[in-house]
């Protein structure tokens, strides 16, 4: 009884947290399946940022509880990340059959969890309470660094930090990960190094405010943030092909940062940057302690460091008091900006928030319109920067087969372009050169050019 299905709700983040529980539970013994029906355990791995997120979590472990019930079969069900942080042993009053609950600075914990709550299912020992663990804990954000152990990774997902120090009205996550706690510059280093030799070819930096890494713990050299210092060691790693990283912030995001495109050979050309909204006034009663003016300055820069750069976006439509004038604002700089891609959120009420009391003043009708002509925006430019790329010959990094298309693969520039073209399973993992010859919306096709791989 030692087979396991992990499911992940939101961020990238999370993904990783569940990656590192795997590979966890791996060397205890346990095996990762890809199929409820076959798992011994199920851990639903939850995110608390919006609504949805929680009903959806909520929902699923309830109808597993059901069918388990139903069926008269006994197994572990439990919860891990965020939503748990959030609302702690208060789940139990609406799911009581909950075995684990367990918050975001206890994954490590969770295999001698598991233990222990199996050994009671094979008789050695009175079934016990549910594990409920929230508690802090010193030094957290260090255990999250373990990856999965079967196959390669082409492209992983590197924690460099924990929890978040910004007080945005609208968002949860200092609550459900705590303030900022940076790693040891040396260990993410070397965990990039240890991927490196097992065959990853790309590393994506994590952290809620990436580029605020170790602002208050490490100190700037030669006028260099710690974050810089950092994308500058792991730039050095040999063998590694391409950085990326996620979310920064435009607080923290100066010119020895911006200075990084074009002068580190495997940083990408694009980059993930929160907007949230394009109206000055709806920022400020979101306490994002910048301007629209800022936040496209900081683009310019950047592009003209690196004129291929793409950029993507999050947006949040419907925040209580915003106008069709303020709403308008933000459709003019999706026009100004030419985000390549975006996540546009319906504002939704996270209790807890410095924003619970403003209430939820917006319908969902003018919400969804909202987000409607903003996607419709986003998919114009998004076919036009595709459509730029045709004829072009791009380096791609293949990561698995397509999926429709029979011989086709599916591979990403470095500007995060997803590129379709016909392969065999040799190229997976590999650096290619492809020419497009079609643009669509979400992605472009094109014809591998035969001339080596790396």
């Amino acid at each position: 009884m030692n087979r396991v299905y992990i499911k992940t709700y939101g961020c990238q983040m999370n993904e990783r947290d569940s990656e590192a529980v795997a590979a966890m539970l791996r060397g205890r013994g346990y095996s990762i399946v890809q199929a409820e029906d076959e798992a011994d355990v199920v851990l639903l791995n939850t995110c608390s940022v919006r609504e949805l997120a929680e009903q959806k979590a909520i929902g699923k472990a309830g109808r597993l509880l059901k069918q388990d019930q139903r069926k008269g079969r006994e197994r572990i069900i439990g919860l891990m990340g965020c939503m748990v942080q959030n609302r702690g042993a208060d789940i139990l009053d609406s799911l009581p059959d909950l075995d684990l609950l367990v918050g975001t600075q206890k994954f490590h914990r969770v295999p001698e969890h598991l233990d222990a709550l199996l050994a009671t299912m094979r008789g050695q020992g009175p079934r016990p309470e549910s594990i409920v663990d929230i508690e802090t804990e010193a030094g957290s954000q260090n255990t999250i660094r373990a990856h999965v152990e079967e196959g390669r990774q082409i492209s992983a997902f590197v924690s460099i930090m924990q929890g978040c120090n910004m007080k945005c009205s609208f968002c949860i996550v200092p609550k459900t990960r705590g303030p900022e706690r940076a790693r040891p510059m040396d260990d993410i280093v070397a965990e990039v190094a240890e991927l490196v030799a097992n065959g990853t070819k790309e590393v994506t930096l994590l952290g809620q405010i990436v580029n605020q890494y170790g602002v208050r713990e490490f100190p700037y050299v030669d006028g260099k943030s710690p974050f810089v210092q950092l994308l500058e060691k792991v730039n050095a790693v040999e063998g590694l092909e391409r950085i990326r990283f996620t979310s920064p912030h435009p607080v923290g995001f100066r010119q020895d940062l911006i200075d990084c495109y074009g002068r580190l050979d495997k940083l990408c050309e694009n980059f993930h940057f929160p907007l949230q909204s394009g109206s000055d006034r709806i920022l400020k009663a979101m306490r994002r302690p910048y301007t629209v003016e800022r936040f496209k300055r900081i683009i310019d820069a950047v592009r003209a460091n690196a004129p291929e750069v793409t950029v993507s976006t999050d947006v949040i439509v419907g925040f209580p008091g915003e106008t069709e004038e303020d709403f308008e604002r933000t459709r003019q700089v999706f026009e100004d900006v030419g985000f390549d891609m975006a996540f546009v959120f319906k504002y939704s009420v996270r209790p807890g928030t410095a924003a619970e009391p403003l209430g939820d003043s917006i319908s969902d009708e003018v919400k969804s319109a909202r987000n409607q002509e903003l996607l419709a925006v986003l998919e114009k430019t998004s076919l036009r920067r595709n459509q730029s790329l045709l004829g072009t010959t791009q380096e791609v990094l293949v990561e698995a087969p397509a999926k429709r298309g029979e011989g086709m693969f599916l591979g990403r520039n470095r500007g995060h372009r997803k590129i379709i073209f016909p392969g065999d399973e040799r190229l997976i993992g590999e650096l290619v050169q492809v020419e497009i010859t079609e643009a669509h919306v979400s992605h472009c096709i094109g014809e591998l050019v035969l001339a080596g791989v790396r």
